[in-house]
């Protein structure tokens, strides 16, 4: 033995372990298509179908979040602009969510486990502090372009 350990690759798991390991991506997807579908029949701008963000109601400013339910009704509705406008930062990190899905489903229907470097600790900080930053900005004045 020279020392130094090597990866060992998985081996593929047997199908009826594949499709077990298929459930949590499947219900994720189940519970985001309901979510949009309420989303794009109850109008979040019409008030009292959903609640307030409790930042919001409790701070007066916005949150990362603030933005979100609205963007997904614009987004339903084919109103991309619209979508946008509302939550930038959320509209520009959906293709990594995506991404991540895809992979996730992947990697589950080959019976392995989902790694990625946008889980290490620099990519995780890094996302972080655009979150805080991002949450700064849009409650100044000069930045309200980015307020929903």
């Amino acid at each position: 033995m020279t020392g130094h350990t090597t990866a060992h690759a998985h081996p593929p798991a047997p199908p009826g372990r594949r499709a077990r390991a298929l459930l949590p991506p499947a219900a994720v997807l189940g519970g985001a298509a309901a979510a949009a579908t309420l989303v794009a029949f109850v109008d979040p701008n019409e008030a009292g179908h959903y609640p307030s963000c409790p930042f919001l109601t409790l701070t007066g400013l916005y949150c990362p979040g603030c933005g979100m339910t609205r963007m997904v009704h614009a987004l339903t509705h084919g109103d991309v602009g619209v979508a946008f406008g509302l939550n930038p930062l959320l509209f520009v990190l959906l293709p990594v969510f995506g991404y991540l899905y895809g992979r996730w489903v992947v990697l589950s229907a080959r019976g392995r486990p989902m790694r990625s470097a946008l889980f290490r600790s620099v990519p995780v900080f890094a996302l972080l502090g655009v979150i805080v930053v991002y949450w700064v900005l849009r409650n100044l004045p000069f930045a309200q372009a980015l307020a929903p």
